[in-house]
């Protein structure tokens, strides 16, 4: 009797052998390398803007004041007498209603979009609108920059929030002055694309740098030929494409999947400097340097003191303020920080400092202006 090469495993451990064959392979796999598609995309497929004013109808009450906003009567007014209802400007004027609203409708127009498609739009009060939940939208024109209409909205909105008011109190969750309608904007009119034109396509990159403009020619170059892809700059990569649309849709889509090489990006740290958030990327690299910081503080206090006058003094009891100030300066140590070739070392460094975010705003453009920051400030 031979003896089997694998032990006899019990049913109930197949579940977890599966489980540890699978982090096994997940492990094995190897990393995905950036493609195209995830740097760069073809010039001239985008999307557009549309908007539109509207009216949203159907409200419990909380719809605009039309005494402090005209347009709303007014945009109604218009919207009747397109329904064969007209109205005085004297009765129109004293419209009151309570269950209508001024919006603005938005919405992107999707490439290669056809009409009779669906998208989503949304909406926005544009008066004094308490709340847009449980309303609907009527039949409004959203249109592009050059006034034509491209798509028609209409629908019921969705609101995410919630909200309750009673005796002068008042409860929210969430915002209840903007809406969504998936799938209540229908397209009209289509805009034309340049991507079948010419015997050539441009790749426009995300972000302008050299090194991966020239990646993404080599990595075209070497699938297709040499002299298919060529760097016109920092950001555009001229291609050559087959005339035929089939074909060249085929290219496309082959050619976005090609995979290139990992470039490091050029070295930047942005800083948000109202709310002290900053990020630094990979390529972020620190020279030695040596810093002293301290803390400067200010304490402004103010106490109420009641001057009392004598009896039969035909004096006033007066109320003053007595404000003490009071200065505090903390010593600032010199600290040396030794040079970071990593963005780990990097991150050390400035921890070492023990400095808050809006500290490091000011210590930050100080290393940069000392020439040992070897990266790019930004500020947002």
């Amino acid at each position: 009797m031979s003896t089997p090469l694998l032990p006899s495993i019990r049913p109930r451990a197949w579940p977890r052998l599966a489980a540890v064959l699978l982090a096994c392979a997940s492990l094995a796999m190897p990393a995905l390398a950036t493609r195209i598609k995830e740097v760069a995309a073809v010039e001239g497929v985008r999307t557009n803007q549309l908007t539109g004013f509207g009216l949203v109808v159907g409200l419990d009450g909380t719809g605009d004041q039309t005494t402090q906003m005209p347009y709303t009567s007014q945009g109604l007014s218009n919207y009747l007498q397109q329904m064969g209802i007209s109205l005085s400007a004297a009765s129109a004027s004293q419209l009151q209603l309570k269950n209508v609203a001024a919006v603005l409708v938005t919405a992107q127009l999707p490439a290669f979009a056809r009409p009779g498609q669906a998208m989503d739009v949304n909406v926005s009060s544009l008066g004094n609108s308490k709340s847009l939940k449980g309303g609907m939208l009527i039949s409004t024109a959203l249109r592009g920059v050059d006034g034509e209409v491209y798509a028609l909205a209409q629908g019921n909105l969705i609101v995410g929030g919630a909200g309750a008011s009673a005796g002068g109190s008042k409860v929210q969750i969430n915002h209840l002055s903007a809406g969504r309608i998936p799938g209540g904007g229908q397209v009209e009119r289509a805009v034309p694309t340049p991507l079948l034109e010419g015997d050539t396509i441009a790749l426009g990159l995300s972000a302008s740098d050299f090194q991966t403009a020239r990646r993404v020619a080599e990595s075209i170059n070497r699938r297709f030929g040499e002299g298919f892809a060529r760097a016109l700059d920092g950001r555009t990569v001229e291609v050559r494409a087959p005339v035929d649309p089939n074909a060249r849709v085929n290219f496309i889509a082959e050619m976005e999947e090609l995979p290139l090489e990992n470039s490091i990006p050029s070295a930047k740290v942005v800083i948000n400097a109202r709310t002290g958030s900053i990020v630094l990327n990979q390529a972020v690299t620190l020279g030695p340097c040596a810093i002293a910081h301290g803390n400067l503080s200010i304490t402004i206090s103010s106490t109420p003191v009641v001057s009392q006058p004598n009896p039969l003094s035909q004096g006033q009891t007066v109320v003053a303020q007595k404000s003490n100030i009071q200065i505090t300066q903390e010593p600032g140590i010199l600290m040396q920080i030794p040079p970071s070739p990593q963005l780990a070392d990097v991150v050390r460094a400035l921890n070492v400092l023990g400095a808050t975010p809006q500290d490091l705003l000011a210590i930050l453009q100080a290393i940069k202006a000392a020439g040992a920051l070897n990266a790019e400030l930004e500020v947002i």
